[in-house]
């Protein structure tokens, strides 16, 4: 602005506010009023530009906002997949447990017995705990322990008949041990039992009688590879393949490719197996065979999930390092067994 704009002229060397004079008499005169800048105005104009050439540059509205990096709409990276457990405990672990199970199997048959015993007897202690931790079921452990120990001696020494009896004994010792306490839940605590014996020794039984024939180890092994297998190979392709959930309300990790891929292992190592393992076997019934455990197989972890999930836990113990309970690895184990042995009597007989 020039000083001509602020009207009547000032004072020599004054640069003040200008001078207001009276206007003389005689005709009107217009009176310029001077114009006088606003600088909050002229503030407030400016700020209105920058923030118009904020709006227009992608830049800060404000003088004070500290600018934003732009959003990257490019997607996140794939995380790698990993496994759920500590795979080489789980390794160790299994390891481990192969090699006393294959010891004792080829050195006294009694011993892979007493082996059966154990791990029945163990099942069961985890079973019964995890009811009454998580459901307050009593399911009276003792008649079952001791009842589920003569149920695998008896299926050994006397075969089906004996397990049967022995079976139907524990069954009564379960209603019997029972009654000591208050009726209160009495119809709970005694089906459970029962449960309890039907699950857990009773499927043991059938490798116990797996072992009386002449290739006795060769059918328990047999069916432990075929197990472990069908296991590692819905690992492996389920890892590496997974996308499609077979059963995701029951065990969402489990998927329809590591089915196939249960499938397809078990069937090659049962046709291997009944090659060259069993007496009298044939590769085509290994085909079969290693398709019915896969399915036993999957349907015996899917039931131990179902079970695990209404209990409101992931492992039924922890005592097998990367493995969890003794429970956590009969899982698969126990329906297969009568599946097994059914199998292979009507293929090469009872032996």
């Amino acid at each position: 602005m020039n000083d001509s704009s602020w009207g009547a002229p000032q004072g020599a060397g004054h640069w003040g506010a200008p001078e207001m004079r009276a206007a003389p008499a005689g005709p009107a005169y217009d009176v310029r009023v001077p114009d006088v800048p606003d600088a909050g105005r002229d503030a407030d104009d400016r700020d209105d530009r920058d923030q118009g050439a904020g709006r227009l540059s992608g830049g800060p509205l404000f003088r004070d906002e500290i600018p934003q990096e732009p959003m990257s709409t490019a997607p996140p990276p794939p995380q790698k997949k990993r496994a759920g457990r500590d795979l080489r405990a789980a390794i160790g672990v299994g390891v481990g447990l192969g090699a006393v199970i294959v010891a004792s199997l080829f050195i006294v048959k009694a011993v892979f017995v007493a082996v059966i015993v154990l791990a029945v007897v163990v099942g069961l202690w985890e079973l019964t705990s995890r009811l009454q931790e998580r459901k307050g079921i009593k399911a009276p452990l003792i008649p079952l322990a001791v009842g589920g120990a003569a149920m695998v001696v008896a299926g050994y020494a006397w075969g089906a008949e004996g397990a049967w009896i022995a079976t139907a004994l524990t069954a009564l010792a379960v209603l019997v041990w029972r009654m000591a306490q208050p009726p209160e839940n009495y119809l709970r605590d005694v089906t459970a039992g029962v449960f309890a014996a039907f699950y857990v020794p009773f499927l043991a039984t059938f490798v116990a009688m797996l072992l009386t024939a002449d290739d006795g180890p060769q059918r328990v092994l047999t069916f432990l590879l075929l197990t472990v297998v069908s296991d590692t190979g819905a690992y492996a392709v389920g890892w590496r393949f997974g996308k499609n959930k077979l059963a995701p309300r029951i065990s969402p990790g489990k998927t329809r490719e590591g089915l196939f891929g249960a499938v397809a292992f078990a069937m090659v190592a049962g046709a291997l197996c009944m090659q060259f393992l069993i007496d009298g076997g044939s590769w085509w019934q290994g085909l079969l065979l290693g398709l019915a455990v896969a399915a036993s197989a999957t349907l015996g972890d899917l039931g131990e999930s179902m079970i695990k999930r209404d209990l409101g836990i992931k492992d039924m113990g922890t005592l097998l390092p990367g493995h969890g309970g003794i429970m956590d690895r009969l899982d698969s184990l126990l329906p297969t067994a009568p599946v097994v042995w059914l199998l292979l009597v009507l293929f090469v007989g009872s032996g």
